[in-house]
């Protein structure tokens, strides 16, 4: 578990108190339940959990229930849990196997998709109806749903439109990908000096 996580989530509520506990509880919950789907999908679909999988499944469950951490209950952490270890897995599965894009340590299928749903959900996981805080005066779930779904499509534009005028202008100083052999021997090996992974 890494901990710095509950730093953020719980100190959030700027104060030790029943909200700091509570959005605590419900981050070690969804991580736990992630880590436990992911662990399930992987027995089932090729026999032998991994404890790579394992971990990045805590961290799906860590991801998803951040955006919600300070305003659902427990039910709310299981529920972000579980959908955070089951879509994550499956974004990880169609980002990296179907489209073959190389995605990093899975930041986007893991931390960019769990972290839309668990934005996404918080309009009905904040209800009363799952143990949440309740919502703004005058709100339902479906009219706080689309104020997040705005705040998500906002901020997917606002992030690809700046990384790629980021990626532009890098690339107009330096190569944005290095040759093929360097690629073939590991950036490690090759400018690092060291071996970032042993294969005997």
């Amino acid at each position: 578990m890494d901990w710095r996580w509950f730093g953020f989530n719980a100190g959030s509520a700027l104060g030790a108190n029943g909200g700091a506990g509570m959005a605590m509880l419900v981050t070690h919950i969804s991580a736990a339940t992630a880590s436990l789907v992911w662990m399930f999908i992987e027995w089932k679909r090729f026999c032998k959990p991994s404890l790579i999988g394992i971990v990045t499944g805590m961290v799906a469950g860590l991801a998803t229930v951040t955006p919600a951490s300070g305003y659902i209950g427990v039910p709310g952490g299981l529920i972000l849990g579980f959908l955070g270890g089951l879509l994550c897995y499956l974004a990880v599965d169609y980002i990296r196997g179907k489209l073959q894009i190389d995605d990093s340590l899975d930041v986007f299928a893991v931390h960019g998709v769990g972290g839309i749903i668990g934005t996404l959900l918080v309009a009905f996981l904040a209800t009363s109806s799952f143990s949440g805080l309740g919502l703004a005066e005058g709100q339902t779930g479906i009219s706080q749903f689309i104020i997040q779904l705005k705040a998500v499509a906002l901020t997917v534009v606002w992030t690809s439109f700046f990384t790629y005028l980021i990626l532009k202008l890098t690339s107009l100083i330096v190569s944005l990908r290095v040759d093929e052999q360097e690629e073939i021997e590991g950036l490690d090996l090759r400018s690092h000096g060291e071996k970032g992974y042993h294969s005997d």
